[in-house]
């Protein structure tokens, strides 16, 4: 992407929406992989790494922990230091990854020194004592150095014992981030979620030999104590990203007539909550398994035919595994004939953006007819999509690219400022937009 296009660009509506894409690695999987790789003896092999400003800057923090990576072509091999990792230099600096930084607290709570990690100003501005709770409650010193409880964080790791823990608010990452501390305690460490989350981590500690309970909506481990776990390297095939293949999905499912497909995609049954949702619109989005002995989990091809959709309401269970994908989910409603309603998502207002107060500014310059709600927003549709206006991506990645799947519906071209955040996940969006039919310039 040149510097220009690092500040803004216009995208203009498309007539014509067809393709195949191969979008890049699923992000989730990736940061993890690149954590739990760095824990073994050896050196795995992963295919299909995510290389996002995100997944650089964990992968940057892995090797001040005393982790090996490079890059050969496609391929990533790290190897891992087979133990306790070694004490960085200076604070880590975590970059915009609310990921990197949860996670990687639940492993750092089990070395035995202090570390400190740091990020950019949204990364300051998002809530830690969701993860510092449990920590401390586990045995670790836990130091949230920001203001009203957020980052900088510094982790002075102790003797961890098992807990058993239900988070106030359902979160694969503070989920994730117990387990990874739970591998360096004594005893079991369990997590009760309200609602199920995504379980990447579960799967892929499966995967290395770490024997996971789960039990309804009880994730438990047995802990190593503080040695930690003895896993070994293996080779990995990173899946393609359904959270970047959702923003192709949408706009395909929008527009009749388009069409879209798309290889290699995972389809983790806690990740394609959209699909769900688009199908109960209306939409017609068909997958196919493909086998891979080196995937982590199920990947395969969707493929989307355009038609009318039509408004639905998403609430209640079915927002934690949908949480990423609701900008889209208001880009869909307001294309659909009828009231699409987005409620109980209040955790929204704690992303990278106020993601309720941010699309709902979006979409009003676009148009769109939209109220606000304390935790989610009303959409009426079909909006006749307004061009000749400028987006603000707020600093948000997912905001800019969902804009830009709706603004190809827009009566003109349409300018999103800011965009040098979709880096943060999906590099290669601008040029997969222009490879469906659209014009981004």
């Amino acid at each position: 992407m040149s510097s220009q296009q690092s500040k803004s660009i216009t995208v203009s509506p498309c007539t014509r929406l067809h393709g195949v894409l191969s979008v890049p690695g699923d992000k989730s999987i990736s940061h993890r992989i690149a954590m739990l790789a760095s824990l073994a003896s050896g050196t795995s092999t992963v295919r299909g790494f995510l290389r996002s400003e995100d997944c650089v800057t964990i992968l940057e923090a892995m090797i001040r922990l005393g982790a090996r990576a490079e890059f050969t072509g496609g391929v990533l091999r790290i190897t891992g230091t087979g133990g306790p990792f070694q004490c960085p230099a200076g604070v880590l600096d975590m970059g915009n990854s609310g990921t990197g930084i949860r996670l990687l607290a639940g492993l750092l709570a089990g070395q035995a020194f202090t570390t400190e990690m740091t990020g950019d100003a949204s990364l300051r501005s998002r809530p830690m004592r969701r993860v510092s709770e449990p920590l401390v409650r586990m045995g670790a010193a836990v130091e949230l150095l920001g203001n009203n409880g957020c980052a900088p964080i510094r982790i002075t790791g102790g003797t961890l014992r098992g807990i058993d823990y239900a988070p106030p608010v359902a979160s694969a990452q503070v989920k994730s981030c117990v387990l990874f501390a739970g591998l360096f305690a004594e005893g079991r460490t369990t997590v009760v979620e309200a609602s199920p989350t995504r379980d990447h981590t579960e799967r892929l500690l499966t995967a290395m030999g770490v024997p996971v309970r789960v039990d309804g909506n009880r994730v438990s481990l047995q802990g190593y104590g503080a040695a930690g776990p003895k896993i070994q390297a293996r080779a990995w095939n990173v899946p393609g990203d359904i959270s970047s293949a959702a923003f192709w999905i949408t706009a395909a499912a929008c527009r009749e007539g388009g069409s879209v497909e798309l290889p290699g995609v995972g389809w983790n049954p806690r990740r394609n909550a959209l699909v769900s949702v688009l199908r109960r619109m209306g939409a017609s989005i068909h997958f196919e398994a493909s086998t891979d002995a080196t995937a982590c989990e199920e990947m395969g091809t969707i493929r989307v035919e355009g038609r009318r959709l039509r408004g639905t309401e998403v609430c209640g269970a079915e927002i934690p595994d949908l949480i990423d994908e609701l900008p889209l989910v208001a880009v869909a409603g307001a294309l659909a004939e009828g009231r699409t309603v987005i409620r109980d998502a209040a955790e929204l207002r704690v992303k990278e953006s106020d993601r309720i107060r941010s699309v709902v500014d979006n979409l009003t310059r676009m148009g769109v007819r939209v109220e606000e709600q304390p935790d989610g927003m009303v959409i009426e549709g079909p909006a006749t999509v307004r061009g000749g206006v400028t987006i603000d991506s707020y600093g948000d990645h997912r905001l800019p690219m969902a804009m830009a799947i709706l603004a190809l519906s827009a009566d003109a071209p349409v300018r999103l400022d800011d965009i040098a955040c979709v880096n943060k996940s999906y590099p290669e969006f601008w040029d997969d937009l222009r490879k469906v039919g659209g014009h981004a310039e």
